[in-house]
């Protein structure tokens, strides 16, 4: 009887051995997991607060390229410290030099030393007509504006729906220090997801 107890409790010491472990692995499974999570929350601060905002568009001034309640990412980081440069046909976002609480978006038609002025809905940058294939005719107005210089460090922007966007035409230009973003993806509705040109 005391032979057939021995191997029992041989069987036994190894069973217990391998729990020991087993819990130990466990435990550092859901450690490193939790590590992972937090690094992905960290990095995830990191690119909203620095890099891309989403961001959702209010109005209809930006149509067909931007619709009403559409979900966008902006990089923040191109323009950040002169890193990028701005250019002409760019869709910024801008604290509103009317009123610095709010944020615009619209594209950028004059470049500081630029002569721009609007002839029956036609828009002319240093005497050459702009060729505007992302507003459509039906988007298009038939007013006019005398030719502006662009001032150093200042943009002349205006919205794709001509006939309903508030923009410089309006209330002039946009100081360089007042952009802050880049329109670079759309990420809802779904069936518009993708970059923006």
């Amino acid at each position: 009887m005391d032979q057939q107890d021995t191997p029992s409790a041989v069987n036994t010491a190894p069973v217990n051995a391998t729990s020991g472990p087993a819990k130990r692995s466990v435990l550092g499974a859901f450690g490193h997991w939790v590590r992972d999570l937090m690094i992905s929350v960290v990095l995830a601060v990191f690119v909203i607060l620095f890099i891309y905002q989403p961001v959702k568009v209010e109005g209809t001034s930006m149509m067909p390229t931007l619709d009403d309640q559409e979900r966008i990412f902006i990089n923040k980081f191109v323009y950040r410290f002169h890193f990028g440069n701005i250019d002409r046909g760019d869709t910024v976002v801008f604290w509103f030099p009317g009123d610095p609480t709010k944020s615009y978006i619209k594209r950028v038609i004059g470049m500081p030393g630029d002569r721009v002025e609007v002839n029956d809905g036609k828009v002319i940058v240093n005497g050459q007509t702009l060729v505007e294939s992302y507003v459509p005719p039906e988007f298009r107005d038939q007013s006019s504006m005398p030719a502006r210089l662009v001032p150093e460090d200042e943009y002349f922007v205006l919205g794709d729906h001509r006939s309903s966007s508030n923009d410089s035409r309006a209330w002039g230009m946009v100081p360089r220090r007042y952009i802050y973003g880049k329109a670079v993806f759309i990420y809802w509705p779904f069936d518009k997801m993708g970059l923006l040109r």
